[in-house]
């Protein structure tokens, strides 16, 4: 072998094992671990470029400083491949993890929890609070909602599904909320068609108005159509309804915490002390079991019902024993504040 032979394949040699040492670098940075301590929520905004997204996680604390950055994106172009959007990383992530995430573009998705028996106006007011919603409402009222969604404003109050809705950031407030209505519309829809026969309702707000109010009055699943069977058997015979729930709602902002006689006794069109049947639209969101319990009450004679001081209620069929039921709770609660 020639001396320049030796010196080809020395050169050649020493190229290799850069080549490989550089390699070698390059995937131990790949697997670096994020420099997170915890959960981070990080936007990616569009245009970004290569040189740019290096900066923003360096700067931002998200991987340390390295020069096989970039020399990681050409090696693995897949990775290069990141979408702008906003992303939940994870501390127990490599630097290699990080960056298939942003190629993916699977962008964080955020809980917002609608819960039964809430108001309209009670949602909107978590629209506005939640992270990374895009307002679009000019204002948080129903005015607005019926602009946006194109609804009749008789058809929004008991007309959004409750339950946990995921978004993703920059999902609009109207978007949501059409995606509750849509929803509600459809369960609605097959409550309405499954119902029992011959129940006193002109028309499906009615069906979810008693639904709201059933709502309202128990938490107790095996209850709600108990409570149901009473406003029916009240409105069979033309007997009022006389639900408290329905007048805190009339009076609206007046409500101060505490009924008392003179709100049972001032009219209000959700009044169900003063008016006759059922109010003119729901109280609150009803459930998919509050709806079925209005479209299946159980057959009973109850026309009474009220709180048994355990959690749940005491029902009965005539105002002597209601009477009774009222002055055991009234001695239950007694009791209970005594202690």
């Amino acid at each position: 072998m020639t001396r320049t032979t030796k010196v080809i394949v020395a050169a050649m040699a020493i190229v290799t094992l850069a080549l490989l040492f550089c390699g070698w670098q390059i995937k131990r940075f790949a697997a670096t671990p994020l420099t997170l301590q915890q959960e981070k929520i990080y936007t990616l905004p569009a245009g970004t470029g290569r040189v740019a997204l290096e900066a923003q996680l360096v700067s931002q604390h998200i991987i340390p400083q390295s020069i096989w950055f970039s020399s990681l994106l050409k090696l693995e172009p897949e990775l290069a491949r990141f979408k702008a959007g906003t992303y939940r990383l994870e501390a127990s992530m490599t630097v290699r993890e990080l960056l298939q995430l942003l190629a993916s573009g699977k962008e964080a998705q955020f809980p917002l929890r609608f819960i039964e028996g809430s108001r309209l106006q009670e949602w909107l007011s978590q629209l506005r609070a939640a992270p990374y919603i895009h307002h679009t409402l000019p204002e948080d009222n129903a005015d607005a909602v019926a602009a946006a969604l194109k609804l009749d404003r008789a058809r929004l109050e008991g007309w959004f599904y409750p339950d946990t809705y995921l978004y993703t950031a920059n999902t609009s407030d109207v978007a949501i909320l059409k995606r509750a209505h849509e929803r509600m519309e459809k369960a609605i829809r097959e409550v309405w068609q499954n119902k029992q026969a011959d129940l006193p309702y002109r028309n499906e707000n009615d069906l979810v108005t008693m639904a709201s109010i059933i709502e309202k009055e128990t938490g107790v699943s095996e209850e709600r159509s108990k409570v149901a069977s009473v406003f029916i058997n009240r409105l069979r015979i033309g007997m009022r309804l006389q639900t408290d729930p329905t007048v805190i709602y009339g009076l609206g902002e007046a409500w101060n915490g505490t009924l008392t006689r003179k709100d049972l006794d001032t009219p209000t069109p959700y009044n169900t002390y003063t008016i006759n049947g059922l109010p003119p639209g729901p109280i609150a969101m009803p459930g998919k079991a509050s709806l079925e319990a209005a479209a299946h009450p159980v057959k009973s004679n109850y026309l009474y019902f009220v709180a048994d001081g355990k959690g749940g209620h005491t029902f009965t069929t005539n105002l002597a024993s209601h009477n009774r039921a009222v002055q055991a709770w009234r001695l239950a609660m007694k009791e209970k504040n005594e202690k």
